[in-house]
């Protein structure tokens, strides 16, 4: 059985976060010429560690929910970074969308979700498979970009759609953006950042701050709900 994406994102972390300590020599491949070492920014997780864990727990909540909703006839999973919760997968009918849309709302701790839920049959293993891949090779190029905070940045991949979670500055939501779009393979890149201060960022292991205006206006938000700061990057 594959792992759902973010458990694979997130032994891919662990995975980078050792190559970087050079404790775990099988996961070098992940570095390209070993260009993680002078070029990427060296940036723990921005969220607390109390955020670490309930992000755990909602997507854990979320994930049995949508079961309880779908049983075989649609795949949901929700992926968390500081309460923001990005909803995935495929659902039969617009009113299932809407329905899982309301029940990850109702999720303790939950702060904002961003349905992106397509109505339809479910993906074919194989494009969930290629997207599983498609989230290596962007995470492998954040790491190899100068300025990104790859450590703080949440990459998942559906249908060839790449988004973007983290608790960025803007220049770094730029730039992270950018270097995404442009990987081969990828059809779209969905910025859903949280946007902090640089001045909250400088020091060394301080959390960020969100700036008073956290959201940017969307250009795109035709399959979002409730998404006011929903970005989508052109693909070069």
């Amino acid at each position: 059985m594959n792992l759902p994406q973010h458990l694979t994102k997130s032994l891919l972390a662990i995975c980078i976060s050792a190559v970087s300590l050079g404790t775990l020599s099988g996961c070098a491949p992940l570095v390209v010429g070993g260009a993680a070492a002078t070029t990427a920014v060296v940036a723990s997780d921005r969220r607390t560690a109390g955020e670490q864990v309930e992000d755990q727990a909602i997507e854990l909540k979320i994930s049995s929910e949508m079961r309880k909703l779908l049983g075989e006839k649609g795949r949901a999973y929700a992926v968390s970074y500081a309460g923001r919760v990005l909803l995935l997968g495929d659902v039969p009918t617009e009113q299932d969308k809407e329905r899982a849309g309301e029940i990850a709302s109702r999720v303790e701790k939950v702060q904002q979700v961003y349905n992106q839920l397509r109505v339809g049959d479910i993906t074919p293993v194989s494009v969930r498979t290629n997207d599983g891949w498609l989230s290596t090779k962007v995470t492998t190029t954040l790491i190899n970009t100068k300025d990104v905070p790859t450590r703080t940045i949440v990459v998942t991949t559906e249908r060839g759609v790449v988004y973007l979670m983290g608790r960025v500055t803007e220049a770094e939501a730029q730039r992270a953006a950018k270097a995404a779009a442009g990987v081969s393979g990828v059809n779209k890149v969905v910025k859903l950042f949280e946007i902090v201060s640089p001045e909250s960022v400088a020091a060394t292991g301080q959390s960020a701050a969100p700036t008073q205006d956290s959201s940017s206006p969307a250009t795109d938000t035709s399959s979002d709900t409730g998404s006011a700061d929903v970005q989508t990057m052109p693909v070069q």
